[in-house]
């Protein structure tokens, strides 16, 4: 039900979401961590520890104070919950926010779009390459947005998942490689790796048989440039689902990519000999990649709970 409401309603935006509270949280804690010198890998982990103890702790009382009143009420915060912290439905909106306005030829609005999902410079993109920005960003977070959330509440509960949405809330917000976060980021971006690193290769091979069972898709390749390319890429665990896709698709995604003036890569993933992503049907193509393989993900989950104890 939770991945039902996800994908139908997407992520509202509200001062009151739980990912924004313990956004919020970290920001507090942040200021009395460093205001008493607490600036580097201790603080860091403290930092974890009070954001992931305040937010059990809440988690807790919600579903404590529902149990008073009904049975009902407890898997209505319970499904609240579990909706709130999956990104699937969110990450598709903005992809067709993207792809629509490529489509109705605004191609300022395309670039505000990506510049919503991607830290790069946009000034310099045209239509393919927002496209192809789009769907890197997909593909990415079809991995930590929604296959790692399953991956922990199957495996624990409300509990596990909430753990791992504060570890990727601290990596999106202090995971940073700066002079100000080298240290004092380091526990998160770490906890993250660690938590992604097995529902990333599970989003690999998901990708991969989901590919293989569709027609104009290639499971082969999905497999193959998974397992050759993912290593191209930045970081232990993103590059499994987006060298996936690319092969799945037969379409060559990444590109050039700037930042603040400067090329910083021009590296392409996929099959050497397939053309590069830049279409509104290999868009498409992708959106359908990615709920099927989400929806393959959360059969696979379901059956984990459901089984013979």
């Amino acid at each position: 039900m939770g991945v039902v409401v996800d994908l139908a309603v997407g992520d509202p935006t509200y001062a009151w979401h739980p990912v924004r509270l313990v956004g919020a949280m970290l920001i507090a804690v942040e200021r009395r961590l460093r205001n008493v010198g607490l600036d580097g890998h201790a603080g860091g982990v403290l930092l974890f520890v009070a954001l992931a103890t305040a937010s059990l702790g809440a988690v807790a009382i919600a579903l404590l104070a529902a149990n008073t009143a009904s049975v009902s009420l407890v898997w209505l915060v319970h499904l609240f919950l579990l909706y709130s912290l999956l990104a699937l439905g969110d990450l598709l909106h903005h992809v067709w926010r993207i792809e629509g306005a490529v489509r109705a030829g605004d191609l300022p609005g395309a670039r505000r779009g990506v510049s919503g999902l991607v830290g790069r410079d946009t000034d310099r993109m045209d239509a393919a390459a927002c496209r192809r920005a789009a769907v890197e960003s997909l593909s990415e977070n079809l991995t930590d947005g929604f296959v790692s959330p399953l991956f922990w509440y199957a495996i624990a509960g409300l509990p596990g998942l909430v753990v791992f949405k504060v570890a990727s809330t601290m990596d999106s917000m202090v995971g940073y490689k700066t002079s100000r976060y080298i240290r004092f980021g380091w526990c998160g971006a770490r906890v993250d790796d660690v938590m992604n690193y097995l529902p990333a290769r599970i989003t690999w091979l998901v990708i991969a048989a989901t590919a293989a069972l569709l027609p104009a898709f290639s499971g082969r390749k999905a497999w193959r440039v998974g397992l050759e390319q993912h290593g191209l890429l930045l970081g232990p665990n993103s590059g499994w689902s987006e060298a996936a896709t690319a092969g799945a698709l037969e379409r060559k995604i990444v590109g050039p990519i700037w930042l603040q003036g400067v090329l910083v890569t021009d590296l392409w993933i996929g099959e050497a000999s397939d053309p590069p992503l830049e279409t509104a049907g290999d868009v498409t193509r992708a959106v359908v990649l990615a709920v099927l393989s989400g929806l393959v993900a959360t059969a696979v989950g379901s059956a984990f709970l459901l089984r013979p104890n």
